[in-house]
């Protein structure tokens, strides 16, 4: 049994069914316009319409397919899905007097998906349209002073809608609310790491049949879990391979090479770092600089399967955010989620691929990667590890890509990740990195005038990456980095630090 999580474009879609999973209910995505066939499939015990970037208004607005609101089971609409409610019921959606975008309070709240919340009650909304006339039946159970209809319940058809997301981690309480929704679908609490591995195991051995598998590895938790998982899988027919593209941290490679190969784990390395940086010379735009790195791995592995091959499958460590943020996600192409930007293991691969792709990881968040990688025994120095891109330091880069800011950035990037595990705050972020930008401006080092590089460090916290926080370094620290920095790396001589959180920006620059 499942929860069934409509997509009709919303960014957040995916972190409904995360709370889902994290509260030990299933919980599947499946497009907005899917077939009622196709949701009966998933043995449903409840829906939730998320959000989008539509009007229900509007003429091509996206609605469920036909007898989807008839089944006898909760609903959920949030955000657009609560305007959807309200307006297939007869009520009234029209444009708001004014937008909410960001943290709102609520003035007042009630009704069954409240039940046991106690305490001022902030929400993270994001709308432009309201409800402005209740159909029959519903009462409104929450508002703002800006949003007089903020939540809607008809409790005798089991029917509810909040103009708020519940999902995000801007919405504290909204766990309360996804909870009381699932005790209302009297779901099954039974969702566990447990659970994942197994019918991940399940879905490669069936996928993949008797066929050999290639993977990449990049010596961070996605790929290294990924290849424990598959080595349960699929045993010997399994083959690892660490292509080097010139693109890695400092001393990378080897750790990588230290850390995997004593798991048991068939590395082959290779050395391509003269095919990427003659691939990527000259070139600024950070979209290309992706699709050319995504073809160029692609070249790499199939000169790879030739000497180790036949292959049959080329593995991915691919995540849902990497997904959702190359255009929709699991909903569909119609879904409207708008493209922010392409990813490596999801963006820029030739029409002409060699294998089929094997992407277990594809419906989960990193948090549950690393609930498999403890189980699968992955040591905690890995498993706990920063995200760092496919693309390595090619997108920390700004415009084009020469070796010697390659070991500009390099160097940096060493003392800021170093720096943070010495004064015990790496495990505190979530991600952090160096960016070394084209701006240089005049400084002053010595008696001598320099006109050199500036870098800007970033650190975040999140527990979702879809939304995240800047973190809150200690000033002394940023002093001791920046005064190391400017002292050690003689290119560099101005260090600024991002304070911009996600949204609206991006973790990553590019």
């Amino acid at each position: 049994m499942s929860v069934v999580i409509l997509d009709f474009g919303s960014q957040y879609t995916r972190l409904i069914a995360r709370r889902f999973r994290e509260l030990g209910a299933y919980s599947v995505i499946l497009p907005g316009n899917a077939s009622l066939s196709r949701i009966q499939q998933e043995n449903p015990v409840g829906i939730v319409l998320s959000g989008g970037p539509s009007s229900v208004y509007d003429e091509a607005a996206p609605r469920p397919a036909e007898g989807v609101l008839e089944l006898e089971m909760p609903v959920l609409g949030i955000c657009y899905g609560m305007q959807f409610l309200a307006q297939q019921a007869g009520g009234d959606v029209k444009r708001a007097g004014k937008r909410e975008y960001g943290k709102a309070d609520l003035t007042r709240y009630g009704g069954q998906l409240f039940e046991g919340v106690q305490g001022e009650f902030v929400a993270w909304m994001s709308h432009s349209d309201s409800v402005t006339r209740l159909p029959e039946g519903y009462e409104v159970v929450a508002e703002t002073d800006d949003t007089p209809v903020t939540a809607i319940e008809n409790a005798s058809a089991r029917r509810y809608g909040v103009q708020f997301h519940p999902e995000v981690v801007h919405t504290p309480k909204g766990t309360q609310l996804l909870l009381n929704f699932l005790k209302i679908c009297a779901a099954p609490l039974d969702w566990t790491a447990e659970h994942i591995v197994d019918e991940l195991v399940e879905d490669v051995r069936k996928q993949v049949g008797e066929g050999r598998v290639l993977l990449a590895i990049s010596g961070g938790v996605d790929s290294s879990t990924l290849g424990l998982l598959l080595a349960r899988a699929i045993g010997d027919r399994l083959t690892a391979v660490f292509i080097d593209h010139g693109l890695l941290r400092l001393g990378e490679r080897e750790q990588v090479e230290a850390a995997l190969r004593p798991l048991g784990v068939h590395l082959v390395t290779v050395d391509a770092r003269e095919e990427f940086l003659g691939a990527l010379a000259g070139v600024s735009d950070p979209e290309q600089k992706r699709k050319i790195i995504g073809r160029e791995f692609i070249r790499a592995f199939e000169r790879e399967a030739r000497t180790y091959g036949p292959f049959d499958f080329l593995a991915q460590g691919t995540l849902y955010p990497d997904v959702i943020e190359s255009a929709g996600g699991l909903a569909s192409d119609k879904s409207g989620a708008a493209n922010i930007k392409s990813h490596h293991n999801v963006g820029g691969l030739p029409d002409d691929l060699a294998f089929k792709l094997v992407e277990p990881f594809r419906t989960l968040f990193k948090d549950e990667v690393r609930q498999i990688a403890r189980l699968l025994g992955l040591p905690d120095h890995i498993r706990m590890r920063h995200p760092f891109p496919g693309p390595g330091l090619a997108i920390r880069i700004l415009g084009d890509i020469t070796p010697e800011k390659l070991d500009i950035l390099q160097r940096v990037d060493d003392i800021f990740i170093s720096g943070l595990r010495e004064f015990g705050l790496y495990d505190g972020c979530s991600q952090a990195l160096a960016v070394l930008t084209p701006i240089r401006s005049v400084g002053v080092m010595g008696d001598e005038r320099t006109y050199s590089y500036t870098t800007a460090l970033r650190a975040v916290a999140t527990d979702d990456f879809m939304t995240a926080e800047w973190a809150r370094l200690p000033y002394d620290f940023l002093a001791t980095m920046s005064n190391r920095i400017v002292n050690q790396v003689h290119e560099i001589n101005r260090v600024v630090y991002d304070i911009t959180g996600k949204p609206p920006a991006t973790i990553e620059w590019e």
